[in-house]
């Protein structure tokens, strides 16, 4: 549970760990309504990272996403807008341009509203076989699409040329996934894209590969491309762009200057003029180590802004290994020396990469936040390596000899096989899962054996479709997983079946990633010495530091050892008027305040669970409140699904703060 809720007049409306859509009190937490997209059907499960609120006239809706489908609903009862696509949902998988069957589309942010328009963007696959990343408008009252923007440009749209000339027929990602800002002024929207597909293996998208790993600035009314900024080009690291960008405006040579600020999973903060584009700090493309993988075409250059410094670590040396004990910095020089050199956009090796910030940053969906008055960004980083390695794409084992046996367990030892030669490089020898990779143990208990071959035929989040899997390894690794036989795929209908077989395929790749690694030590802590997350307090005037401190406390350290580690995060910041930083986000399951001016501790509490999201701040009948959503389930976290609102005193009367209070 990721989600930062919106509050509307008095009522509080966020999401919950079961895909729920909420309306609660906001002043108590009572539940007004409850909508369940799942009530009559078989449940899906992904993040959800909020709601998005429109209203005119006498209509109120609230938009969000369960699986593929986009929901309006009425505001004040939670019932679906009938008028509303079909009967109260679009498909997001329709009007993509192309056919892309059962691949993986969802919507973990909530759309951007502007007018009578929800800019939407989505989730897709990291593999190859993604659908594309294609930004767009829905008409709020009808749910059709007013405008379509193709991150992956077709021929005759503007980077074109930046792909191989088929690209748009087979490639995928370079979607928006974190969320877009409006300036509603200007009539811009603002949308970080992400990686194009596959993450970590080029070679079949040569080129720089616009519009992914990019900053648009579109015409929120039509879609058309105001200005771009591309961070990353060919990217191999899935550097996404991770959060939606902050409005600021800033003090340069004696004039105030409307602008964006996007964050990066490198630690970059890029700062641009709002219309124009033009980068308000310098930024220049610098040489960067090139991949050694055959067929991969990395770019040569990369994006490097001068100012601010970066919010993260981008390199390592033999004296930042830990020195938790002698034996766990022994055992990390060890490995260090076995690992390519480490430098920002080192690409994916055979030996392996280390890739410092890791995978989820640095800069995370979380986001920053700005104070208005100052000109003061805040932002909060994770600073631990992973390491990016590739091995040499694995030929499936032929399951049908091993299971030509009859009943139970006939196909287990070839579902072994299939499960070694595709799945154990993330779901680990033990099956217990390994970073972003869910925990297989026990899982024929969780999910029936049609709802495992969907997800493994259609992939699902960080996880690609094994959709080329023949149907005797699809049961044979579905037996090995849960223990029963598994039931023959239905016969296919031939109209689909002549459709899926005319649509375009990207060949498959030389090498595939070996899997998410966390560079951990002996015992489980980051391989690197602390801290191992931030808090930075950037001025976006001159691009220098205000303060930067450790950010949480590490539960896993030994007696003795500074209390001063930080943690590693998910979950960004909110600065209020009154001076405040408030953030979650760390491992340590504790909610904190700050001083905005000095980074000075001022208040913490314990929350039932991780705070893996960004708080909200409001107001009812002249109190303020601060709401964080306690959802745990990362970095080894207890899960939780409590949302707990805090509140100053009663402006009738002086009084401590409230207690927290749990719905």
């Amino acid at each position: 549970m990721q989600a930062t809720p919106i509050v509307v007049g008095r009522v509080l409306y966020s999401t919950t760990p079961a895909l729920a859509v909420v309306a609660l009190r906001a002043d108590s937490g009572t539940l007004v309504w409850k909508f369940d997209p799942f009530a009559k059907g078989p449940r899906e499960t992904h993040v959800n990272r909020g709601v998005a609120y429109w209203a005119e006239g006498d209509e109120r809706r609230i938009f969000f996403s369960a699986g593929r489908r986009l929901y309006a609903l009425d505001a004040r009862t939670g019932i679906p807008i009938p008028t509303f696509g079909d009967s109260g949902w679009v498909d997001l998988g329709a009007g993509l341009g192309r056919d892309i069957g059962d691949a993986y589309v969802v919507a973990t942010t909530a759309g951007a509203v502007y007018q009578d328009l929800l800019i939407q963007g989505t989730r897709v696959g990291e593999g190859e076989g993604s659908a594309p990343g294609d930004v767009r408008a829905y008409d709020v009252r009808t749910g059709r699409i007013a405008w379509t923007f193709h991150t992956i440009p077709r021929p005759g749209e503007a980077g074109h040329e930046t792909w191989p000339p088929d690209a748009w027929q087979r490639a995928g990602g370079a979607n928006s996934w974190a969320g877009m800002t409006v300036d509603v002024e200007r009539g811009i929207v603002y949308v970080p894209t992400g990686s194009a597909t596959p993450d970590f293996y080029g070679g079949g998208r040569i080129g720089a590969n616009l519009f992914a790993n990019t900053l648009l600035a579109l015409d929120a009314k039509t879609g058309q491309r105001r200005w771009h900024f591309q961070t990353v080009h060919h990217d191999l690291l899935d550097r996404d762009l991770p959060a939606a960008p902050n409005l600021v405006t800033l003090s340069r040579e004696g004039r105030r200057v409307d602008a964006i600020a996007q964050i990066t999973k490198t630690g970059f903060v890029f700062v641009f003029d709002r219309a124009t584009g033009a980068p308000l700090f310098p930024v220049e493309e610098r040489p960067v180590p090139r991949s050694d993988l055959r067929g991969e075409q990395s770019w040569p250059t990369q994006p490097i802004p001068l100012k601010p410094a970066p919010f993260a670590r981008q390199s390592i040396s033999e004296a930042d290994l830990t020195d938790i004990s002698p034996a766990a910095h022994a055992a990390a020089l060890r490995r260090f020396r076995t690992l390519r050199p480490d430098a920002p956009f080192t690409p994916p090796s055979r030996e392996g990469s280390i890739v410092l910030p890791g995978f989820d940053g640095g800069g995370e969906w979380g986001g920053a936040a700005v104070d208005r008055e100052s000109g003061v960004l805040y932002v909060n980083a994770s600073d631990v390596p992973w390491i990016a390695a590739m091995r040499e794409t694995t030929p499936l084992p032929a399951a049908s000899a091993a299971s030509r046996g009859t009943g139970a367990g006939a196909g287990a030892g070839a579902g072994r096989l299939v499960y070694e030669a595709t799945c154990v490089g993330c779901h680990g020898e033990d099956r217990r899962g390994n970073d972003r990779a869910a925990s297989l143990v026990g899982i024929g208990t969780r999910l029936t054996a049609e709802q495992i071959r969907q997800v493994i035929e259609r992939g699902r989040g960080f996880m690609p479709a094994f959709a080329m899997l023949r149907e005797e390894d699809m049961r044979a690794v579905i037996e090995y997983l849960t223990g029963r036989q598994a039931d023959p795929a239905p016969p296919p209908d031939p109209g689909a079946a002549a459709q899926s077989a005319t649509r375009s395929k990207a060949p498959v790749a030389p090498y595939e990633f070996a899997g998410y690694e966390r560079w951990r030590d002996s015992s489980g802590l980051p391989a690197v010495k602390p801290p191992w997350g931030t808090l930075s307090a950037i001025d976006l005037n001159t691009g220098e530091y205000r303060w930067r401190i450790p950010l949480g406390e590490h539960p896993a350290l030994p007696a003795g050892r500074t209390p001063e580690s930080g943690t590693e995060q998910y979950g960004g910041p909110i600065v209020t008027a009154g001076g405040l930083v408030f953030i979650a986000a760390t491992q340590d399951a504790k909610f904190r305040a700050f001083d905005k001016e000095t980074g000075a501790l001022l208040w913490e509490a314990a929350l039932p669970a991780a705070g893996y999201a960004t708080p909200s701040t409001f107001m009812v009948d002249g109190r303020q409140y601060v709401v964080i959503a306690a959802g745990g389930g990362k970095l080894g976290t207890p899960s939780g699904d409590a949302y707990v609102a805090y509140a100053l005193p009663r402006p009738t009367r002086a009084a401590p703060a409230t207690a927290p209070s749990r719905r």
